[in-house]
């Protein structure tokens, strides 16, 4: 399969809406936070790969536009979205009440569940809160996982923000945090979880309930002005899912289904 846009620039003024995302000898900018493999990752080479990846260039391929993608840490993205620093955000945004009401989603694209991690041998129980008290946990700052742990149970363990999840990884490793809540392909492709070599476990159930946290899934996230652009987005991911490419994509990165 050929994961490259087309370089068919004029297509893009069908995307224009008054002072649209973009002009058309422009690119169509995508943001994305790096390194959370298996979404978004750089091969050895430094080639931006992933399933957001493959997938964005699939829908910009059937679109018809040349698309670049824009590298920014998760939590300014929707700040510099509104400050025009590129045209949408294509990195694993769960579509949520809040941020509907500051952006514009597109259709839900997939959705992955989040999960507790903690190093093999801890004796932990997740659902016994008050044994809890007194443990860290780690989260990546201003994600679901970090609402979701600060609100539910940030009155018994100690809630330790990190800028990446690679920070949070680093910090289980060595052994400064009890537990973690990630989003559960993540932490799959980060740590080596569940085998009988493996230095760490899963403490819980695959979590994706309440929709309050969760949301309804994951989407494109727009300017609320840029409605077309967003129709287009989603005509564009069900002609994928429809023709099979989007399952071709998905099977490459997962070994379980992420579509909703």
């Amino acid at each position: 399969m050929n994961r490259s846009p087309l370089l068919l620039a004029s297509a893009l003024s069908a995307l224009m809406i008054g002072a649209g995302p973009a002009l058309a000898d422009e690119p169509l900018r995508l943001a994305v936070d790096v390194p959370y493999e298996p979404f978004e990752y750089k091969t050895a080479d430094g080639t931006l790969t992933g399933f957001e990846i493959d997938l964005g260039n699939a829908v910009c391929e059937r679109l018809e536009i040349q698309c670049t993608w824009v590298e920014q840490p998760w939590d300014g993205m929707i700040p510099a979205l509104m400050a025009r620093k590129f045209d949408a955000i294509m990195s694993s945004m769960a579509i949520t009440e809040e941020r509907s009401r500051q952006v514009l989603f597109s259709e839900p694209y997939y959705t992955t569940p989040s999960a507790w991690i903690t190093p093999r041998g801890r004796d932990i129980d997740i659902a016994d809160k008050a044994s809890l008290e007194g443990l860290s946990v780690g989260v990546q700052r201003a994600t679901l996982q970090d609402r979701y742990v600060t609100d539910l149970y940030g009155d018994v363990l100690e809630v330790r923000r990190y800028a990446s999840a690679d920070d949070v990884v680093a910090d289980l490793r060595a052994g400064r945090l009890d537990l973690t809540f990630m989003d559960y392909p993540i932490a799959e492709a980060m740590i080596d979880i569940d085998t009988e070599q493996s230095d760490f476990v899963r403490i819980s159930d695959f979590i994706k309930e309440p929709e309050t946290y969760f949301g309804q899934g994951v989407g494109v996230a727009f300017r609320k002005r840029d409605r077309e652009l967003a129709e287009r987005f989603n005509e564009a991911l069900a002609e994928l899912k429809s023709d099979g490419t989007y399952d071709e994509i998905m099977n490459e990165y997962f070994s379980y289904d992420v579509k909703l």
